[in-house]
């Protein structure tokens, strides 16, 4: 189970080794998302509160990178955060997450990306429920539910 520390120890020291690498050109991601997929993960976009509707859908189920397919998060791990994005408190796999320090627009966070394909998927906090205390904040389209 990861903690707050493991993450920024991930951040500052380099991520878990993916089980493989997708590599694509700009072109091929331009063919293959639809606008705002593209923004969120390929531009490291973020989209506006509430807009993918599933927040709320707590119902089994895995989460893929919308990009590569890459396995992200499993539903039990989902929760209801409030903030209009989905949340969870773990990823699928340690080597599913990569992690990276952001200091953009005037703060300091850690960004979430998928360990595959470097897709922007969102960032993570270190308040969410107990026991782990992590709160992955998830573009909804980033992900695709399976």
């Amino acid at each position: 189970m990861l903690k707050w520390k493991d993450v920024i120890n991930f951040a500052n020291n380099g991520n878990p080794a993916p089980s493989k690498k997708v590599i694509k050109i700009d072109e091929q991601w331009r063919e293959q998302l639809s606008e705002n997929e593209y923004y969120v993960t390929r531009m490291k976009g973020t989209e506006r509160p509430d807009m993918s509707g599933s927040c709320t859908l707590l119902e089994p189920g895995k989460y893929v990178c919308v990009c590569c397919d890459n396995l992200l998060f499993d539903a039990d791990e989902k929760f209801e955060s409030g903030t209009g994005w989905p949340s969870f408190t773990q990823p699928a796999t340690i080597e599913a997450i990569g992690y990276v320090r952001d200091v953009s627009h005037g703060m300091e966070r850690v960004e979430v990306v998928c360990n595959v394909c470097d897709a922007h998927l969102g960032h993570i906090f270190p308040d969410g429920p107990l026991p782990t205390g992590l709160r992955y904040c998830v573009n909804g389209a980033a992900m695709k539910k399976l």
